[in-house]
């Protein structure tokens, strides 16, 4: 059966009696290059073992299980369960788990199943777990590789850079903690039913928090002020978030540290200026 053929989808649905659920965000691929270049991308291969969120009807399922040693998926839709055992019937290397991925635990998850095996991660993510996904697979810390079909927009701001209208917090969150690579774009006739937007897949590469980064906590505080407001300048920003603590001028003296003007705004600052500036923040409240 050819999971990518329209004429089999339906088939395959029917017999089911499987209705799409936009609350799930579900849209399926109908062009086979899809799923083989998104395996081919996401560093399955021998000894390799994969973690699978929303794997539909198995498309992607059914290419990452030629690749890697074993492959988890987690579905959520329960309705795709039967189905899913229809099409991959006979892939004594998979194994679907009936579940939330934002409730699961992961490091555990991949601890029962994929032990013993360099752990990868790669979906089709619904579009309206988007953040919450990447953000879940990044903490827990135990992938090689995030590799992810998302929303074209959501993939160009977290692979965006300083200075830019995709910039923001998000970005410096996935760059913190990842590498970020865009490798292609997949439009909406390649799904059933045709989403509104276009999708991209992302390769995210986990790596060591930047060195200059002692007190994370701290620094993403730094971080979402600056974001909160992108109208208005750093200062005015950080004045609104930790206001409570210094004056403005002080504020500015800070900035002055970093070797920032006075009027910078926040997405113009490089996660390494952002680790500064929460250094000179926090030094200046141990000498307050």
């Amino acid at each position: 059966m050819d999971l990518c053929d329209i004429g089999h989808i339906k088939a395959l649905l029917g017999r089911h009696g499987f209705r799409f659920s936009k609350s799930m965000g579900q849209n399926f691929l109908i062009e086979g290059w899809v799923p083989r270049d998104i395996a081919a991308s996401s560093g399955a291969g021998p000894g390799t073992g994969v973690l699978e969120i929303g794997p539909g009807i198995g498309p992607l399922t059914r290419e990452l299980s030629a690749r890697a040693d074993k492959v988890v998926s987690v579905e959520l839709d329960k309705a795709l369960l039967p189905i899913l055992a229809e099409t991959l019937s006979g892939r004594d290397n998979t194994r679907i788990i009936p579940g939330d991925i934002l409730k699961l635990d992961i490091p555990a998850l991949v601890g029962e199943y994929l032990q013993g095996l360099t752990p990868v991660a790669c979906a089709n993510l619904p579009y309206n777990i988007t953040t919450p996904a990447i953000t879940a697979l990044l903490e827990a810390g135990c992938f090689q590789s995030i590799t992810v079909m998302i929303q074209r927009e959501v993939a160009r701001r977290i692979h965006a850079g300083p200075g830019t209208a995709d910039y923001g917090a998000f970005s410096v969150y996935c760059q913190f903690h990842a590498r970020t690579e865009l490798l292609f774009d997949v439009g909406p006739e390649c799904f059933i039913p045709a989403p509104k937007v276009t999708s991209s897949v992302l390769r995210l590469t986990p790596k060591a928090p930047p060195a200059e980064v002692d007190d994370p906590a701290h620094f993403f505080k730094v971080v979402r002020a600056a974001f909160a407001q992108r109208r208005k300048t750093l200062v005015n920003g950080l004045s609104a978030a930790f206001g409570d603590r210094y004056k403005k001028d002080e504020l500015l003296c800070f900035l002055s540290q970093c070797g920032l003007p006075a009027d910078v705004r926040g997405e113009r600052l490089s996660i390494p200026q952002f680790a500064a500036l929460s250094k000179a923040l926090r030094q200046g409240a141990a000498h307050n």
